[in-house]
């Protein structure tokens, strides 16, 4: 299904001239719950991986406690199984046997330590996008190539999963590995994507306001008080650019990047100092309380209907980066062959 994000509340750049040099496409993602092949661009579906090329895996370090036990990866996803098919029902019996087996029950006993331990072995990384640039607009690619490929280790390093990227040339992969190792525990059950096809679709965005400078920033302020809603409590006015007009939530490609859990930092190439730019935004949430202007479309009714049901239309991937934030990629674009960086925000 196509997904179509509403015009913005206001043009910003009628009222404020100065940002539209400042402007930037950036292509939502949208992904949705379907079941993609490795022919299709997707989110935590198969790769397109050559038979012959060795599966990534990170060999940590790793650390588990008594609070957050690892759980095997065909735990996590009978785990969903078993509450997508009773939504809205009860649960068996031997439905809920299986959960307190998967997720014992708090007996009220103190829990274990919860000083971490180190955690042996190497572990398979977890598919996490496929994007050919046929599909995604503004996806730009190093020469030869037309596919990136992402991946990550289902453990934090040390707040986050650590990833790796590829891009590749898909003509040159005849053979394909169709039976990808994969991680025997994982730390987090929200480092498990669940399979997404995803809608490409591109917006326009502004910078997020600490990233204007302060004269601008003030007026934006001052401007957003004056116009923020009746049920709006941010007293310098800032949310109605920052949530509604300057960056768009959800999983995307390029544009802005957007700040909030620190100030701004330049993320710089550690292979030649030049300045990175945006890859690719990891959302825990395509949007919420603060940006239901950029719902798309299809997706209102589902959002106003009395429940959310399962999976929450907001939360396709199940992935859950810190306390609801996104897991930004940036790439180097005078080599895109160069290390990446990533940041949580």
């Amino acid at each position: 299904m196509t997904r179509t994000t509403p015009p913005r509340p206001v043009d910003i750049t009628a009222v404020f001239p100065q940002l539209a040099p400042l402007a930037r496409t950036a292509t939502r993602l949208h992904p949705r719950p379907g079941s993609p092949s490795t022919r299709d661009s997707s989110i935590g579906g198969p790769l397109l991986w050559p038979a012959t090329e060795p599966w990534p895996h990170c060999d940590g370090p790793h650390e588990v406690d008594g609070v957050n036990p690892p759980r095997s990866l065909a735990d996590v996803r009978l785990e969903r199984r078993i509450r997508a098919a009773a939504n809205g029902r009860s649960m068996t019996p031997q439905e809920r046997e299986t959960l307190d087996r998967i997720r014992p029950p708090w007996d009220g006993l103190p829990l274990k330590s919860a000083v971490p331990q180190p955690y042996d072995g190497s572990m398979a990384m977890l598919p996490v996008a496929q994007l050919y640039v046929r599909d995604v607009p503004g996806l730009h690619a190093p020469a030869g190539a037309d596919l990136l490929q992402v991946l990550w280790c289902p453990f934090d390093h040390p707040i986050m999963p650590k990833t790796a990227l590829f891009w590749r040339s898909t003509a040159a992969v005849t053979n394909i590995l169709n039976t990808p190792p994969e991680p025997h525990t994982v730390q987090f059950d929200d480092y498990v994507l669940e399979p997404c096809l995803i809608d490409p679709e591109q917006v326009t965005e502004y910078p997020n306001p600490l990233q204007l400078d302060e004269e601008l920033r003030e007026q934006v302020e001052e401007w957003g008080a004056r116009h923020k809603k009746p049920d709006n409590d941010d007293d310098e006015g800032e949310a109605t650019y920052q949530y509604e007009l300057s960056v768009a939530p959800g999983w995307k490609v390029g544009g802005w990047a957007g700040w909030g859990l620190t100030d701004p930092v330049p993320q710089n190439c550690p292979a030649c100092g030049a300045s990175m730019q945006p890859l690719l935004t990891i959302a825990t949430c395509e949007w919420d309380a603060g940006n239901h202007s950029w719902i798309p479309y299809e997706d209102q009714a589902a959002v106003s209907s009395t429940g959310y049901g399962y999976p929450n239309p907001s939360h396709p991937t199940a992935v859950h980066i810190g306390r609801g934030d996104n897991q930004q990629l940036y790439v180097c674009p005078a080599a895109p062959e160069h290390p990446h960086t990533e940041l949580m925000q």
